[in-house]
């Protein structure tokens, strides 16, 4: 392991500040980093009908993990024995499926397995492979650290993470599982050790998202500290309630009027006069001054957070026509869109076709039904650390790129499966600063990283206990093709991570 542990009270001031930026509640006496993900229920509702709205278009949407360049698929070289730090040990399993009556010759995937989806710095839909793993209160994911920690520049976890068991071209046929909190290794989170690449993810209870839509009525600052979707909308009401209200038009409540058929322009020290708003461009909002006049700001910008089939279609009218259709339309590293109002005063006397509003902000939310827990709908495989090396492993993934020859062998629709014994001695990766790894002959490409690693799988339960994830791709032989994978050799301290995730309480989303 390349991290040099330093007792409590050693260094850890000195470390504080890279600790706290980088490893959320990790210290250097632990082995355990805990980030947050989905921070509440309305925001992992949110997430859930980003994936599951317009039939899945984002999940469709999302490519395989791209992590590891074709020039990193370089040789692995041999390490050495496997040194445990304590005994073995293993978890059972959960779920487990009805035995047959015969040895069939196929091979049974597990139920247990699918895709995690999510968006990586750079705004990029995609996805890896992962499983379902046993945990107190039945929502863990285990998969890579790298399909769960963004190694890039933006060094932070990645956004709108989520589980999809069983996932096929856009369906969820168990729900949508999204994460809460993200186990890994101290020395993933921090140094990016692909030594300790292994994530254990707890999971909210699963969201079925029908399509459909609710509104909920909400006060300016409520609508302001909302994630989710959100939208306000301009309601017609009485002259004696606009009067009752604020007409201050630096406040955060908006009350205004619709100017009628013959208005008569004033300024507001007019005798009467009532005050509406005209959309107007960032630029010119932004030279506006502050305080009562015509020409001054109308309030604080509104940004409205909104689906990518909303921003797509204000852009269609702003492209006919822009004076109209001012408004700044963005999307984030993260894909979130927005559409952001911005208004100056116009103050006018009132006619008798004047007509009187104020604005209503609604956040929204898709029907939603709760799926359940994770273990309960599919189970979970065992975990198993200390291992000896050399046995018989069965590993599943979606593997989707092509070899580093530009062979194209898997689409990532469906699950693929290798099996074979593991090397005997853990191997290594200049290249990749890897030097406790443990390989396996087998020739999936990206998109199965993540995938399970199963020791003792039982083909006639479809449960066995995860001894490893995929991490790297490897091309031993030198001909331009993936012929061995590896993973992090799984030993007390990966028990250590594993524990605190597996009694870690997640909760419902709706």
């Amino acid at each position: 392991m390349k991290r040099i542990l330093i007792p409590a009270g050693g260094v850890i001031a000195a470390t504080g500040l890279l600790a706290a930026g980088l490893a959320g509640t990790a210290s250097a006496a632990s082995d355990v980093a805990k980030d947050n993900l989905a921070t509440s229920a309305a925001n992992a509702n949110a997430i859930a009908s980003f994936w599951a709205e317009n039939n899945g278009a984002a999940l469709k949407a999302a490519t395989e993990s791209n992590v590891w360049e074709k020039s990193d698929v370089a040789k692995l070289q041999s390490k050495g024995g496997s040194t445990t730090d304590t005994k073995p040990g293993s978890t059972s399993p959960i779920g487990e499926e009805k035995k047959t009556a015969a040895k069939v010759q196929n091979v049974n995937m597990p139920k247990t397995i699918g895709k995690v989806f999510f968006v990586n710095g750079k705004g990029e839909k995609k996805w890896c492979s992962a499983t379902s793993i046993q945990s107190q209160y039945r929502n863990l994911v285990a998969t890579a650290g790298h399909c769960v920690y963004d190694t890039g520049a933006n060094a932070d976890v990645m956004d709108k993470w989520v589980f999809v068991p069983g996932y096929y071209q856009g369906k969820a046929p168990w729900g949508i599982y999204v994460g809460k909190q993200a186990f890994t290794h101290y020395d993933f989170d921090v140094y990016e050790d692909y030594d300790r690449d292994y994530a254990f993810v707890t999971v909210y209870n699963g969201v079925k998202v029908d399509g459909s839509e609710s509104s909920k009525n909400v006060s300016k600052a409520e609508w302001d500290k909302y994630t989710g979707l959100k939208d306000s909308k301009d309601v017609e009401i009485s002259k004696e309630e606009y009067l009752k209200g604020s007409v201050d038009p630096t406040s955060t409540e908006s009350y205004w009027v619709k100017r009628g058929s013959a208005p008569e322009a004033t300024g507001p020290d007019f005798p009467g006069a009532t005050v509406g708003k005209v959309e107007v461009s960032e630029g010119r909002y932004n030279r506006a001054g502050i305080g009562k006049g015509n020409g001054r700001k109308f309030g604080e910008p509104v940004t409205e957070n909104v689906t990518a089939n909303d921003a797509a279609a204000y852009k269609a009218k702003q492209r006919r026509n822009s004076f109209k259709y001012p408004a700044k339309v963005e999307r984030d590293r993260r894909g979130n869109w927005t559409i952001t109002h911005y208004f100056v005063q116009q103050w006018y006397k009132p006619g008798s076709d004047t007509k009187f509003f104020k604005t209503v902000f609604y956040i929204i939310d898709h029907k939603s039904l709760d799926a359940g827990r994770l273990g309960d709908n599919v189970g979970g495989q065992g975990f198993a650390w200390n291992q000896p090396t050399g046995k018989a492993i069965r590993v599943f993934g979606y593997p989707a790129a092509a070899h580093p020859d530009g062979n194209k062998n898997y689409t990532g629709i469906t699950p693929k499966w290798c099996y074979g014994k593991t090397t005997k001695k853990l191997v290594g990766s200049a290249a990749k600063k890897i030097e406790e790894h443990v390989a396996l002959k087998c020739a999936m490409t990206e998109g199965a990283d993540g995938g399970p690693w199963l020791y003792n799988y039982s083909n006639a339960k479809r449960l066995g206990y995860v001894n490893g994830v995929t991490s790297t791709f490897n091309d031993q032989d030198g001909n331009g093709r993936v012929d061995y994978i590896s993973s992090p050799y799984f030993d007390g301290e990966t028990n250590t991570v594993y524990k605190a995730a597996a009694a870690s309480w997640s909760g419902k989303v709706v």
